[in-house]
């Protein structure tokens, strides 16, 4: 499902993590050539990207699951 960024922060490690408007937050890595995200190295850049809508799989899985037991009958 796709979430829009609400914030940043950063990790332990330094790394970006993008803060989504449900809640839950994704590392948003830049390390060429495996994650290709040269906007999350500028203040500039991770400003032009709030609102921007992200996916992240683990809403996804949480609603087929909720779908899953809404379905199902004894």
């Amino acid at each position: 499902m796709e979430r829009a960024i609400t914030g940043f922060r950063r990790d332990e490690d330094g790394d970006w993590i993008a803060e989504l408007a449900c809640g839950h937050c994704r590392h948003v890595r830049h390390r060429p050539p495996w994650f290709d995200r040269p906007w999350t190295r500028t203040g500039t850049g991770r400003q032009a990207m709030l609102g921007r809508l992200l996916t992240y799989g683990l809403c996804a899985q949480a609603a087929d699951a909720s779908e899953d037991t809404s379905t199902a009958r004894d």
